[in-house]
């Protein structure tokens, strides 16, 4: 069988992408290893991440905050099993609203491990057997899995990662989470809700590194309170695990003493590599680089003029929403539209509470490439619907041009801040500045004041509500 573009791999690039070429009447089919569309983001990351955080959330809000709102409720139980069961609930049904739409477009979906016979055909071998099909275009959308170092003894039980995390069915006593980035306190957050003791220890000297200092700063605060303790600048030197335990030795960045950490589970969280095992991008000629991730070109095509790749398998960040918009962005360069992506506009979040989001450059970006910035900042303690609400933690902070005040950056670390970002990426989109910002009314009482009174605060006038 032959068609216009193959799509390999059904995560949010993948399926949005076969969904982008359909509608531009491209005859399409859609390639996916595993029996449920939706990648690791939908089965194993985003969505039941989501789900897990949202009733873990739930359930701290019942037993620490509901009694000051007037509200006694009595005993708190946790059903572990419940709890789980809602996860996949929501995962199930995701997946089958993914093939709806694959129906729905005309999109044939082939369900076996893609990999390249050449740069025109690529083999599928499922349960019934092996089919090859042919396609002018492919594009490889992959995705990745996460960063598993021998010398960790990743064995799936009491050495984890996040897609066994996210199914483990219990709430252990104790965990040991090895990364303080987005996978490991977002995980770390849910079962430290549930009453599991959390250490984490990270090699750098930040939380969230990646994004802005000050918020990371916050968010470890916050954590802290909530039973977590951070083992900032050590390496992890040792994991072993026994049938009901694991023992984590780790030591100081500038010490040679070794510590050590018992708990029920050990969670690998550093990271994820790109994933093209059995892919042979090599048999199509495409070129792999040093890391593992398919090399493209500013369009995305890769050194084979009919082959494109996107998403986590590429360079850049590996977020659902890049690579959504790649995916529409390859979609319609087939078809020979034109189509952009700024990806300084790509918002970062983090779904812990409170959320943490950020988009464009951070303060310590500006500062290496010793850009003139000014800083404006409100923190939600002072804003009505936060002290309504008793979401008092956090902050927004707006970064502008010293000289233009078109805004450069914002960061904001409170509640909702995974939604209130959208108008970060807005306002930079059109390249607006602070002023603008400052003379858009806000609805009141909202939590979108705090960007208002933060790009106030970045002009020069002084916040309203401060």
């Amino acid at each position: 069988m032959s068609y216009d573009v193959i799509v390999i791999g059904s995560g949010p690039g993948g399926y949005i992408c076969a969904i982008r070429c359909a509608q531009l009447g491209l005859k399409t089919a859609i390639v996916e290893k595993y029996k449920s569309l939706g990648g690791t983001c939908l089965n194993v990351g985003c969505i039941p991440s989501k789900a897990l955080l949202d009733s873990s959330e739930r359930y701290f809000n019942a037993v620490h905050q509901m009694g000051n709102h007037g509200i006694n409720i009595g005993k708190i139980e946790v059903d572990p099993k419940k709890m789980f069961d809602r996860k996949k609930n929501v995962v199930d049904t995701v997946s089958k609203g993914v093939a709806y739409l694959m129906s729905k477009n005309k999109i044939d979906v082939h369900y076996g491990l893609g990999s390249f016979v050449d740069s025109t055909h690529l083999k599928v071998t499922g349960d019934s057997g092996e089919s090859i099909f042919e396609s002018k275009y492919f594009v490889i959308a992959t995705g990745s899995k996460p960063v598993t170092p021998a010398a960790f003894n990743y064995d799936k039980k009491r050495v984890i990662t996040s897609t066994e995390a996210l199914s483990l069915g219990e709430i252990p006593k104790s965990m040991v989470v090895i990364g303080a980035g987005v996978i490991g306190l977002e995980l770390g957050s849910v079962f430290a809700r549930l009453g599991t003791k959390i250490d984490v220890v990270e090699f750098s000297d930040k939380a969230i590194g990646t994004m802005d200092h000050d918020c990371g700063k916050e968010l470890q605060k916050v954590l802290k309170k909530e039973g977590f303790t951070f083992h900032l600048n050590h390496a992890v030197t040792s994991v072993k695990a026994t049938k009901s335990k694991v023992s984590v030795e780790f030591k100081a960045n500038e010490s040679e003493e070794v510590k050590k950490l018992e708990a029920d589970y050990c969670l690998i969280a550093i990271g994820r590599r790109p994933y093209t095992d059995g892919l042979h991008p090599e048999a199509a000629g495409v070129i792999v680089d040093e890391k593992g991730r398919i090399e493209v070109g500013d369009h995305l095509r890769t050194n084979v003029p009919n082959i494109f790749a996107i998403g986590d398998v590429v360079r850049g960040a590996m977020l659902a929403h890049k690579a959504e918009e790649e995916g529409v962005f390859v979609a319609e360069m087939i078809a020979g539209q034109k189509p952009h992506i700024n990806y300084n506009l790509i918002p970062g979040v983090v779904y812990t509470w409170p959320e943490v989001a950020g988009v464009g450059e951070t303060e310590d970006q500006l500062k290496a490439r010793g850009a003139a910035y000014k800083l404006g900042k409100f923190p939600f303690k002072a804003l009505g619907r936060a002290k309504a609400s008793g979401d008092e933690a956090g902050f927004v902070k707006v970064l502008a041009d010293k000289n233009t005040d078109e805004i450069l950056g914002v960061h904001m670390i409170g509640p909702r801040a995974a939604d209130l970002i959208a108008e970060g990426v807005v306002a930079m989109e059109y390249r607006a500045s602070a002023e603008d910002i400052g003379i858009i009314s806000h609805a009141h009482p909202t939590y979108t004041e705090a960007i208002k009174e933060a790009a106030l605060d970045a002009t020069g006038k002084r916040p309203l509500n401060i």
